[in-house]
């Protein structure tokens, strides 16, 4: 029986971690551009890439500022479920929803905490409306971001002791 994907991760080390933040501040950044920083050839940092890639521990994506590419309305979704056995059933048609850019499971008030970029109030209003329809949505409350101060990846240097 074969390996399951999470038991075939290698665990990280200070170059994997230092490729990671190389990659965060620039992620078009040259593989022999790192190679010098780190004083390691070229191909060492090729494979830990392409490890980390094949490993889901990173991927490459373009990211956007919302605001500049159109959307003018980001909020905090709150929602209630009820009976709390459909908890996941809710989450996985929510995580489908493409306005939603973060959902997890909570503790304390409420069961599921949303994120949406809209493009605007009215869209943001259809898809509570949408949301609210959803089997075991009991209750939303919405919380409207009217600017985002911060927006970013979490520090690796954060994992350092």
């Amino acid at each position: 029986m074969g390996k399951t994907k999470s038991a075939d991760k290698t665990p990280l080390d200070d170059l994997d971690f230092s490729i990671l933040t190389y990659l965060q501040q620039d992620g078009r950044i040259s593989f022999t551009v790192i190679a010098e920083k780190l004083h390691v050839s070229i191909g060492t940092i090729r494979t830990r890439f392409n490890r980390l890639i094949e490993e889901g521990t990173i991927n490459i994506v373009g990211r956007v500022d919302p605001e500049k590419v159109g959307f003018h309305s980001y909020a905090h979704i709150a929602v209630y479920v009820r009976p709390a056995t459909l908890k996941d059933a809710v989450a996985q048609q929510i995580a489908v929803m493409p306005e939603v850019s973060f959902l997890a499971m909570t503790s304390g008030a409420y069961d599921l905490e949303v994120n949406v970029m809209c493009r605007d109030n009215d869209h943001l209003l259809e898809f509570v409306n949408e949301l609210s329809k959803l089997e075991g949505v009991y209750q939303t409350k919405t919380t409207l971001y009217f600017k985002v101060y911060k927006y970013a990846q979490p520090d690796l240097g954060l994992l350092k002791n």
